[in-house]
């Protein structure tokens, strides 16, 4: 089976095959055309087999002189844990002061990401 896919390694947007199997129920990439280069084709075959996803959201912040805190994964997940990964980032808290960097949630759903703040908040 093909499947057809834009690259969004870099701003060329390359349109890209590649030619699919099923074996043993896993998918696995024969082939790559279309790509213009070597990470767009890297990036389709890790998109096909297994897709991956980094996540930015932001966490409410008690005592803070801000509301909320930006956060995000500080590695990409599998596709399929992100909703998992939320619901975790939706139900979190976290204490004033916190400093760019600070890990907010270890291993959420399972994940061997963590979730960061990327923001500092300070006290008020």
């Amino acid at each position: 089976m093909r499947k057809t896919l834009v690259c969004v390694i870099c701003p060329n947007g390359c349109h890209v095959e590649a030619e699919v199997q099923e074996r043993g129920g896993r998918l696995e990439v024969l082939e790559v055309t279309g790509a213009l280069c070597k990470k767009g084709e890297r990036w389709v075959r890790q998109e096909v087999v297994e897709p991956l996803r980094t996540i930015s959201s932001s966490v409410l912040v008690e005592g803070g002189d801000f509301p909320l805190v930006s956060v995000r994964t500080d590695s990409p997940i599998p596709l399929d844990s992100i909703f998992r990964v939320m619901d975790e980032v939706k139900r979190a808290r976290v204490r004033a002061p916190v400093s760019i960097g600070q890990v907010i949630i270890s291993n959420p759903a399972g994940t061997s990401c963590n979730i960061i703040a990327t923001r500092m908040v300070n006290p008020a």
